[in-house]
Order: C-alpha cells, then structure tokens, then sequence
C-alpha cells in the first residue's frame, strides 16, 4: 500500500517508467443504502470506486488515490487493484453516506452526510506519471482549488461537477451554483454533469444548450448523464447515446461508471462514437447488478454489439 506523500516510479520490466492512462483522486465512502421497501444494505461506494471499475472494464491503465481514514484499509481491498496501483490518502474520517430510496428505480432519493472525509491538498498525490486526473468528488470542500492549479501542470485535468456543487449542510445534501465556474471551468479537458447540475449551473433545462454555455465557460469536452441518454459535446457537434439497461438493480453510480468508462476510451485515442457508445453499454450492462461494473472489456463489447447495434 502507498501512503500520500510517498514519492513512487513505477517500472516496467525493460526499465523504463510506466505511465498510467488515468488516476482517479477522491473520497471512498461507506453507504447506507435503504430501498423502497425499507431493506438496508451496507456497502462500499464513491465515485472513484466506481470509476475505477469502469475504466479498467475499458482497457485502461488505472491508479486510484483514494480519501479514507487509515482505520478502514479494507476499502482500499474493495478496489481489487495491485497495491502498486493504489494509494491511500489518510483522512481523519472516512466519508459516510446513507442513501434512501424513494422508488423502484432508484430515480427518487434522498441523501444524507453522516461524516465527511478531509479535503484533499495536491501534497497528497503521489508523483506517479498520467495522462489524465481526474477529479472523482463528492461533496464541496472535497477539491482546493490550488489542487486544480497543481493537478494541470501535470496532465490533462477533468472532474465530475458533483464534488463542486453538492454541499453537506448539517448532513443535508444540498445543491448551489459553483461561485467560480466561470473561472474554473476552463480547467478541465473533460467535463461531466447530470441534467440537473447542469440546470444549476446555467440556468436552463435543456442539455443541449446547457453544454454549449459549459463549453463557452471553457470545458473543452462535456458529458451529461440523464436516466434515459447520454450526450456529449466537443463545441463542434453532440452526440448521444441511449440506455439500454434490462433492470435497474444497480443504478447507485450510473455516472460514475459512465463517465469512468468514457474517459478510459478517451485517452485511448478512441474516437467521441465509439467511447460513448461503448461507455453507455458499459453502464447499462452495470445497472442490471448492484456495485461496480464487474466485467472485462470483451464483456462490454459483447453487450455492446447484443443490445446498441
């Protein structure tokens, strides 16, 4: 296990130095998941959990920093990941969230904050070569903004809005316009909201015109999720994906494993088509099973071309 602060090279087996495709940085949680029909269910969550998954179903090279306290190592066994290929960034709480569920599909919860895990300074990351950070939140404060100053100087930046809108407030979670969007926004290469963040942050409720004034503002790639279609915009043309998901048993971190598994492709190279078709299978094949997307590559493709083609 690597500690923040550790200074860490990693080397192939001709020398040379390995250079991961993406590190996911965030808080790993605890949840307290509650259904509909009052049933409980413990489990290990966050974005950069589920973001993990969902890149290394992709093909990437993966290294996550993940936020917990030192007390609760075994988060850190849930990512499944080679202990080179992981580092925990001490906190003195671990975040904890309970979850309740509304409905059957899981569209109407209510989430509350029962702890919050420390902010994360850019002296936390460890010196390991990417192409692409990106920034997994979950609540405001999670993210300095010296961290994003810190983060582009090394590669290619990109964040999911959530960590920069969603606020505990008591243990309330509640939204609120990110005061320097106009800002910040242009930090990041990649970009990725649901349609309701993006109502908070422009103003208006269609996607499409919400991307093009994200884009304006400087995000140079924008993914928003919506329970129905993905779209994403490149300030030159949108494209949208729909899903196609058989049930809905694992809709806790739909965007997290879409945007995950979109990115991974991204940084491959893969062009905008073919990433979100292939991350909009890849959530879908998701949704039909509770946690992380647990599937290789050629599982995705198989559901891919069964169900979108």
């Amino acid at each position: 296990m690597i500690y923040a602060n550790d200074f860490v090279m990693h080397f192939r087996k001709d020398g040379s130095t390995m250079k991961y495709d993406l590190m996911f940085i965030g808080p790993a949680t605890r949840d307290i998941n509650i259904d509909y029909t009052g049933q409980v269910v413990e489990e290990i969550g966050g974005a950069v959990y589920f973001c993990t998954y969902a890149a290394r179903s992709a093909g990437a090279n993966v290294y996550a920093s993940v936020k917990i306290s030192p007390n609760d190592p075994d988060i850190l066994d849930a990512f499944d990941l080679d202990t080179d290929h992981i580092a925990l960034l001490p906190s003195q709480k671990t975040t904890l969230m309970r979850n309740t569920y509304f409905t059957a599909d899981r569209e109407r919860r209510k989430a509350e904050c029962l702890a919050q895990s420390d902010s994360i300074p850019l002296s936390d990351i460890p010196a390991i070569d990417c192409k692409l950070y990106h920034l997994a939140g979950l609540l405001y404060g999670d993210f300095p903004l010296e961290l994003l100053d810190g983060l582009k100087k090394r590669g290619m930046l990109s964040a999911d809005i959530q960590g920069f809108l969603r606020h505990n407030e008591d243990g309330q979670m509640n939204f609120h316009d990110w005061k320097v969007k106009k800002e910040h926004l242009s930090d990041f290469d990649f970009l990725k909201t649901d349609a309701a963040e993006a109502e908070i942050l422009t103003g208006t409720d269609d996607r499409r015109k919400a991307a093009q004034i994200l884009h304006d503002w400087g995000a140079k790639e924008i993914l928003i999720s919506h329970n129905q279609e993905m779209l994403v915009y490149d300030g030159t043309q949108f494209y949208t994906c729909p899903v196609k998901a058989r049930n809905l048993s694992g809709r806790t971190g739909r965007g997290d494993t879409v945007f995950g598994a979109y990115l991974a492709q991204r940084v491959q190279n893969i062009p905008i088509p073919d990433a979100l078709l292939f991350a909009t299978a890849a959530v879908s094949l998701k949704m039909e099973s509770p946690g992380p997307l647990r599937a290789s590559t050629a599982e995705v493709c198989a559901y891919r071309d069964t169900f979108f083609k």
